[in-house]
């Protein structure tokens, strides 16, 4: 170290440095200081401090600092001083200052290491004034809404995110999302989803909670989350608004609630006139109980309808392969009966449709079983397969058996060809086709295609 000249260590520091006797005369500078104020070694040794340039540095708070701290204290750090410099506009300077002495030298000399901060103290400004534009905009938001860090602290939040909580912003800061009230927000479905927002940077959407929460009893949020961040600034947070949507819950419940109400009382009524039907069927001339039967297949398919929606909480939409299973159930006991030989499967992939086409749909399928209980079994014995599954934007619904295979419908007037008929209605009612119709292998099957939309898959 003996051997480093205090000269080259002086000229390295990136900070601007002067030397001043005790009658405040700058001795000597560095490079930074000339480049940083533009003046030369010439303009500068031998000046004194305030007669420097156009008298630039002839400060109220560095004469302070220079006449009135210095003599009493060794050093002086971070002695902020701002001024209008002609040269370089309006700069915030960072002053160090410190006494030097040397051997012999009773007044010693002062050295002040001047670091522009200026660039640094406008973003640190600049970053105040967005931050208190983006609280004003939170504020704004009549949503509970708070911006956390990465490990799910709370940075800031809304005035209507701390009323809710009953609690100040102080309290709120820092303190993680799972801690607050009686921690209803640490729940495992949610950890989860938020932890896949930042890494992934997945949005998440009308994620639902339910709890009880103090001093605002039960209620229903929906959760919307996404990552925020600036451009060129590495910090990442999370925006997370809180909507509460107990009220619409509710209205939503209450709905279902009369609907399955409604729909049950049709159901009953539906299966009085199913019961009036089967009654009328007994005591009526052999020749017409089938359509006596037929009718009351019919009705009974409409009835398992109103039944499943009474018994759904779903909302307003039929489980197809429910609803089949329900068709089938009426079949066997309206047309069959416990001793017959005759079965009825269903094989339905999981599929709901919406209750205005279930109608159609239901008295679509019951036709086509209908046909092949009455037609396809001379012996007595066999099998009816009830199929729904998605082909593409499409749903197929067969009906097959193994029965004898279909007969010729060239009558106009057989119940056959009136069955049909029918087949071709119900399809036409759903927007769909009969995309094949004839013998298969072993007995018949009838395939009919209907819009994908609005039946949907099931979640």
């Amino acid at each position: 170290m003996a051997n480093i000249d205090a000269g080259d260590i002086v000229e390295t520091i990136p900070s601007a440095l002067i030397v001043l006797d005790k009658d405040l005369n700058i001795t000597s500078a560095n490079r930074a200081f000339y480049q940083t104020f533009r003046t030369s070694a010439d303009e500068t040794e031998g000046c004194q401090i305030y007669e420097l340039g156009n008298r630039q540095w002839d400060i109220p708070s560095l004469r302070n600092l220079l006449e009135s701290v210095i003599p009493h204290r060794a050093s002086v750090e971070g002695f902020e001083v701002e001024h209008d410099f002609p040269t370089i506009g309006r700069r915030t300077m960072l002053v160090n200052a410190r006494k030097i002495l040397r051997p012999g030298d009773h007044d010693g000399s002062i050295l002040l290491a001047i670091e522009d901060v200026s660039e640094e103290r406008a973003a640190r400004a600049e970053s105040k004034r967005n931050w208190q534009l983006t609280q004003g905009i939170v504020d704004t938001i009549r949503d509970p809404l708070v911006v956390l860090e990465e490990d799910m602290t709370i940075v800031t939040a809304s005035k209507a995110f701390l009323t809710i909580f009953g609690i100040s912003e102080a309290e709120a800061r820092g303190l993680r999302l799972s801690e607050l009230g009686q921690h209803q927000w640490d729940v495992p479905a949610l950890r989860h989803l938020m932890e896949k927002v930042l890494p992934e940077n997945r949005p998440i959407e009308s994620f639902e909670i339910e709890d009880d929460f103090p001093g605002l009893g039960r209620r229903v949020f929906n959760l919307n989350a996404r990552k925020i961040y600036q451009v060129g600034n590495h910090v990442t947070r999370m925006l997370l608004v809180f909507e509460d949507i107990t009220d619409r819950k509710q209205r939503e419940r209450d709905a279902l609630s009369l609907t399955n109400e409604i729909s049950h009382r049709i159901k009953n009524n539906l299966q009085i006139i199913v019961g009036l039907i089967a009654y009328e069927a007994r005591s009526t001339a052999q020749q017409c109980v089938q359509g006596y039967q037929a009718m009351q297949a019919r009705i009974g398919a409409i009835a398992q309808l109103y039944d499943l929606i009474s018994q759904s909480s779903r909302g307003p939409t039929i489980a197809v392969d429910a609803y089949l299973g329900e068709i089938a159930k009426n079949l066997s006991a309206s047309l069959l009966g416990n001793k017959s030989g005759i079965k009825i499967e269903v094989k339905a992939e999981a599929l709901d449709i919406d209750p205005d086409r279930a109608v159609p749909f239901g008295l679509l399928v019951n036709e086509l079983a209908t046909n092949a209980i009455k037609h396809a079994f001379p012996g007595g014995t066999g099998l009816v397969v009830l199929s729904a599954s998605q082909v593409g934007d499409q749903i197929e619904l067969t009906v097959a058996d193994d029965g004898v295979g279909m007969k010729d419908l060239d009558s106009a007037k057989s119940p056959e060809k009136r069955g049909t008929d029918y087949v071709a209605i119900f399809a036409r009612q759903l927007g769909g086709t009969i995309v094949s119709s004839g013998s298969a292998e072993s007995g018949t099957l009838v395939t009919t295609r209907v819009p994908l939309l609005p039946l949907q898959p099931r979640n």
